[in-house]
């Protein structure tokens, strides 16, 4: 079987297996997918990107987009992720996907999250650490970056919090050479295999319990 990694640069790698937090992000999500009411926080467009082969798990999901920068005629909710337009305990899960990095202050950001979320609620992360520069001028800034160390206290008022390393060492040097990436990728990814390393990664998937 084939699957697909998708990056915070908008880019598939073709690979034959799963990786660790391919495995790990795919078994949250559908987790999170049996929740009746979904919020993909600053996540654009539904269902883009790294969302797109998720799509049909949440047909039966009532799945809200929100968006600093978007248009309801797009399906987004246009709104700050510091000051979220919903009640308390709103949402059964909310999706956070490469967004933290984008924002003026994640620990507010994250908060609004708990808020939002039902007691018991899941919420799936993924934050940037050893990754480049991606702002998109007119669109957002890139602020942050994130260790272990720092999501975790990020996440603190969480009752339950796992976290997935993504890419070793090699694999995220590969990413920060334009042009060939799509060839060194799968090279650093077997090079990672011989010299594992810890927390020098590209960044982090976290799954979180309120």
């Amino acid at each position: 079987m084939v699957h697909y990694h998708f990056s915070s640069l908008g880019e598939n790698v073709q690979c034959k297996t799963m990786t660790k937090w391919d495995k790990f992000f795919d078994e949250k999500i559908k987790l999170i997918a049996k929740g009746k009411v979904i919020l993909d926080a600053g996540g654009g467009k539904p269902f883009q990107k790294h969302m797109a082969p998720y799509k049909e798990l949440f047909s039966n999901s009532r799945y809200i987009s929100l968006d600093k920068n978007g248009s309801p005629d797009d399906g987004i909710v246009v709104g700050d992720i510091h000051q979220l337009p919903f009640a308390d305990e709103f949402f059964d899960a909310v999706i956070c996907k490469s967004a933290l990095e984008h924002v003026e202050n994640p620990q507010m950001a994250v908060n609004e999250i708990r808020r939002v979320l039902k007691k018991g609620g899941q919420a799936l992360f993924y934050v940037p650490f050893i990754f480049p520069y991606h702002a998109e001028k007119g669109f957002y800034k890139d602020y942050w970056r994130f260790t272990e160390d720092g999501l975790r206290y990020l996440l603190k008022d969480f009752s339950k919090i796992e976290i997935q390393q993504v890419r070793g060492f090699f694999e995220t040097l590969a990413v920060f050479i334009p042009y060939f990436r799509k060839i060194l990728i799968p090279i650093g990814r077997v090079m990672d295999k011989f010299f594992p390393s810890k927390n020098q990664t590209a960044g982090f998937n976290a799954f979180a319990v309120k």
